[in-house]
Formats: C-alpha cells, sequence, structure tokens
C-alpha cells in the first residue's frame, strides 16, 4: 500500500524564549484549533499539518510537516508571522528565496464569455490547473494594474511572502472554481458597478497571465443531509457543491431566475425572496445536517445567531460574509 508524502521545513529561534511558546498557545486559541503540550516541546495541528515548537539547549527548534509543499509554505508564513509579532527572529534552514508564494500558479486567460446577465465566465489554462479540482472551493485571482507588468508575490529571505506594493500591488479577490479538467478551469464573475475585476473581464484579456492562489475556503460539507443558503454571489459555491455533495441537499436561493441557468430545473433548488426567513422557517436541523449560508455581512451574522440559538454546535454550520 503507497503512503502519503509529507513535506518537512524546519528552522530556529536562536535563544529559548517564553514569548514563543506563549505566541502559539494563544495562535492556536483564536483559531480553536488542537495544541498538544508536553515537557519539552509544543505543538499546533492546522490545515492537516503539524507545526511543532521543541525545546533545545539553546534555541528552540521549529518542525513543520503535512501532506504538501504549499501547506508547508503558507504555515511558514504564518509562522514566521507571528514570531515576529512576538518580537522574535525564525531562522529557516531552507528557502526557496525568489520562488513565487506558496500555492501560486500562473495561468493563462483561454476564454470570456457572458454566462447569465449576472455573471461573467472566465476559463484559464496552465499545466498547474488540476491542482484546483480539490481541498478548496475558493481561490484568489491576483490581478496586475492596468497597463502595468505583472510583479508576483515571492518568497523572501525571512521565510515570508514578499507582496508587491504601490503601483505594482495586486487587485486581491476570492472567487470559486466552477468547473475544472485537464488543463483549465472555469471560474464565474458577478456583474457589479465599481468592481476592478469586471472592468478587468471586460477589457478583453484574452492571452493574458493572471495569478491564482489556493485552493482554500474550505470544501463541501460531507453531511447526510446538506442545507444551502445563498444570494446570487454566493451562487458559483452552490452550484459546485451541487455537484460534489454526496448525500442529500436543499439550496434556497435569492437570485434572478435569469441568473439560476441549469439549476432552475434541479429539484434540490428553491428560490426565495429573503434568505434569513427562509432560514428561520427551520425550527431544528438533524444531528447529521450541515447549514451552509452565504450573503451579506449583516444577513450572516444574523444567520449565524439563530443557527447558535438553535442549539448547532459550530462544527455543523458556517455562515460566511460574502460582501458588505
Amino acid at each position: 500500500m503507497s503512503q502519503l508524502q509529507t513535506f518537512r521545513s524546519t528552522g530556529i529561534i536562536p535563544h529559548l524564549s517564553g514569548a514563543a511558546v506563549a505566541a502559539l498557545k494563544a495562535r492556536a486559541s483564536a483559531w480553536e484549533v488542537p495544541l498538544i503540550e508536553s515537557p519539552d516541546q509544543l505543538s499546533m495541528f492546522v490545515w492537516d499539518c503539524e507545526l511543532r515548537l521543541k525545546i533545545e539547549p539553546d534555541c528552540l527548534r521549529i518542525d513543520l510537516s503535512g501532506p504538501e509543499a504549499r501547506l508547508i509554505g503558507i504555515l511558514r508564513d504564518s509562522a514566521t508571522e507571528l514570531f515576529e509579532e512576538a518580537g522574535l527572529t525564525a531562522e529557516w534552514d531552507q528557502l526557496d528565496i525568489g520562488a513565487l508564494a506558496p500555492g501560486l500558479s500562473l495561468l493563462r486567460v483561454e476564454s470570456v464569455a457572458s454566462r447569465t446577465p449576472g455573471f461573467i465566465r472566465v476559463r484559464v489554462t496552465g499545466p498547474e490547473a488540476g491542482r484546483f479540482a480539490e481541498r478548496g472551493l475558493h481561490f484568489r485571482l491576483l490581478l496586475p494594474p492596468s497597463g502595468r507588468d505583472p510583479v508576483w508575490p515571492r518568497i523572501s529571505a525571512s521565510g515570508r511572502t514578499d507582496w508587491p506594493k504601490g503601483e505594482d500591488a495586486l487587485h486581491r479577490p476570492v472567487y470559486t472554481v466552477v468547473a475544472q479538467a485537464d488543463d483549465w478551469l472555469d471560474f464565474d464573475i458577478f456583474r457589479h458597478a465599481n468592481s476592478p475585476t469586471c472592468d478587468w473581464a471586460l477589457s478583453e484579456p484574452v492571452g493574458q497571465p493572471v495569478g491564482i492562489l489556493g485552493p482554500g475556503g474550505g470544501w463541501c460539507p460531507n453531511a447526510r443531509r446538506l442545507w444551502l443558503f445563498g444570494d446570487e454571489t454566493a451562487l458559483p459555491a452552490i452550484a459546485r457543491m451541487l455537484d460534489l455533495a454526496e448525500g442529500e441537499v436543499f439550496a434556497s436561493i435569492s437570485a434572478s431566475v435569469m441568473d439560476l441557468a441549469e439549476m432552475e430545473a434541479d429539484h434540490r433548488v428553491t428560490q426565495v425572496g429573503d434568505l434569513l426567513s427562509a432560514l428561520r422557517e427551520h425550527e431544528r436541523f438533524g444531528e447529521d445536517d450541515f447549514v451552509w449560508f452565504a450573503g451579506p455581512a449583516d444577513q450572516a451574522r444574523e444567520a449565524r445567531k439563530h443557527l447558535t440559538s438553535l442549539g448547532l454546535p459550530k462544527k455543523s454550520f458556517t455562515a460566511a460574509a460574502y460582501w458588505g
């Protein structure tokens, strides 16, 4: 039987410090992730990775391990920042200085088309497109300023990602992979005023390079019953989960019929006028159910309050602010 590959990164904090231990404990508490402590080491578990601090005679040794080089790079970036905030410097044993930021792929725009009255469909291609088919529904689209050559984020000598600033600063919106196969992936852009991404999509960008950073943002919840509530901005994520879900799915969507497209004929989808009213019609959910809500920030807050009042544990729901 084949074994999963483990990736690692190691380094030191060159003097003993209780500040590093305190910082890691505080971060684990803030992120609500597991932390295991023993007399000579401390381990935090996040993103399927382990960050271990081991006490040695004259330093603290840092050991990162996980299933993907991308995740190790992201964790190293986060750890470096965490220790810097505590007034400490992490010295990493091996760094690919100048390499693209962890999780960043450079793809090329193949096509742009009107998907529905409210959405623009973009297809990008490249040899790394396939890795966006799993482990996360979302990604960050990195767009350089109009008229400037792109400057991409790269790994610096400190271990952190060096992001372009000033005139080279990138626009970094989050989008959902709606389809992926072979060497391409598709995503949909919601049309709205004052949107740099809409302006870019309508500027005939075919052939241009773009940065795709991810994947991230969670996967389709594995539940016996999955309840989805979202407005038009959540349509791409809901469409993807309707494709991925293995159990029963019930989707309540506040969007125009024309933007629902093929989802209009899906018996699992109900068009609603008000998302919160649709959610509040449910006075209880099953033990094996998962509730996913996405929309404006104020409604996401109210949805979170409602689901908490029903006694749902945090692991059984998501209430995300997609805008506002």
